[in-house]
């Protein structure tokens, strides 16, 4: 029951892979060993974006995408600071959703809430606590299948506002794409990155060493992912997710008719047998995807997995479907794996109508750390 955003969305203007190099006043970004943090390091804040518009998820879904969004925030504003783009003309509509739950409300011209793809994913510097940088990953609509004028400008724009500098790469990424432990190990979609309609022309070795040098990695898993049946094209964050270094958190479809049955089965067999930047095996623990899904779950692009959930400080924010076996197996393996964390379920299907999950629609940027 895995499906996800279909590619029936409005297109718009390629923005492309321009920028060659790393560039940031009074900045030697190249000679600096930047390093991703797990989602799981503490965090500063969560960046979401209340993004949806009529144009994309159809005036009748629109009211509950809204509440959903605003629900997912205040649930996050409870563990941490919140700070949620909007536009202005949504502004009012906002507030009223948010009505005394502490978030900093900042306008902004939005094509779409994911803001997992269109902001910044965020680096520190482990040889200079304090230092961090946020990387601009070129988000051109998912390989130009949706409208992203104003989203490719949204990682520019909440760099300035978290006052950390700007950095660039050639690589057109979404940081649903990348999955890391913040020890030098990272999990990532063939299907996504390695896409003529991300970064035409480039191999797996270029893709890798550029990746190792952003990212601070040593050791990349591959997941071959799928193209072409989803607006992501498969993105990692809808398979596997790390939990803590060595331990991953991997999806598996039971449902034979599904086309993720095959993919997952797949996945499962590549993560049991990989070893990280350390050495060792992975261990891997299954959230099977709900099957006895409510009438709210319908349409193609529902996003059926419990992959996407998000780590703050101190909780893990999942959704549940309705599926009441697969919700409390799923809650109760989250517990299991993030022992010391509350685990908060959401229903959130108006999300997961238009194909995403809670770690689609919000962005962590990370407290500034020495070395892990």
């Amino acid at each position: 029951m895995g499906t996800r955003r279909t590619l029936l969305t409005k297109t718009g203007a390629c923005v492309g892979a321009s920028v060659l190099s790393w560039a940031s006043p009074g900045h030697s970004q190249a000679q600096i060993p930047w390093r991703m943090p797990d989602e799981g390091e503490p965090h500063l804040r969560t960046w979401m974006a209340f993004g949806a518009s009529a144009d994309i998820w159809g005036q009748a879904l629109l009211p509950a995408v809204q509440r959903d969004l605003a629900e997912l925030a205040r649930t996050i504003a409870r563990y941490e600071p919140v700070s949620m783009l909007v536009r202005h003309a949504e502004r009012a509509t906002a507030e009223k959703l948010l009505a005394g739950a502490p978030i900093r409300l900042i306008e902004a011209a939005l094509d779409d809430l994911w803001i997992r793809d269109t902001g910044p994913s965020f680096v520190v510097n482990p040889s200079r606590p304090g230092e961090r940088g946020a990387l601009q990953l070129n988000f051109n609509g998912w390989g130009n299948k949706q409208a992203h004028a104003q989203d490719a400008r949204v990682a520019a724009l909440i760099s300035g506002h978290a006052g950390v500098p700007l950095l660039h790469t050639p690589l057109v990424l979404e940081g649903g794409s990348l999955e890391v432990d913040g020890q030098g190990t990272a999990i990532i979609s063939e299907s996504c990155v390695l896409n003529p309609n991300r970064n035409p022309g480039l191999g797996k070795e270029a893709v890798e060493a550029e990746l190792k040098r952003l990212l601070g990695l040593t050791r990349i898993i591959w997941l071959p992912g799928i193209r072409g049946r989803d607006i992501t094209d498969g993105h990692t964050d809808f398979y596997a997710r790390f939990a803590r270094p060595g331990v991953v958190v991997a999806g598996y479809d039971p449902d034979p008719q599904s086309y993720d049955h095959a993919v997952t089965q797949a996945h499962l067999q590549i993560l049991r047998k990989a070893r990280d930047a350390r050495g060792l095996q992975l261990e891997v623990a299954v959230l099977q995807a709900p099957q006895a899904l409510g009438p709210k779950a319908q349409g193609a692009n529902f996003a059926a997995g419990y992959i996407g959930f998000y780590l703050c400080n101190g909780a893990v924010i999942s959704q549940k479907f309705g599926d009441d076996k697969a919700d409390q197996a799923a809650r109760h393996l989250l517990q299991q794996v993030f022992a010391g964390r509350v685990v908060e379920q959401l229903r959130m299907d108006a999300i997961a109508a238009g194909g995403g999950s809670v770690h689609c629609a919000t962005q962590q940027e990370p407290r500034a750390s020495a070395a892990a």
